[in-house]
């Protein structure tokens, strides 16, 4: 019987990717874009995820 599983890997990116979500979260919060939009959007350029699917056979 096969198994299935998820991982999910989360690292930091490079320091200049860091610096443009950095800015990208600070000007969005500076023009009055809501935090709801903008955190999510900063953290999709800081952080660098890969989502692995994988099956095992036992």
């Amino acid at each position: 019987m096969p198994r299935f599983g998820l991982t999910i890997d989360v690292w930091p990116r490079d320091l200049p990717f860091s610096l443009l979500g950095v800015a990208v979260a600070g000007y969005a919060h500076w023009t009055g874009v809501p935090a709801e939009v903008a955190d999510p959007v900063a953290l999709l350029i800081v952080l660098d995820i890969r989502v692995h699917r994988w099956r095992r056979r036992t």
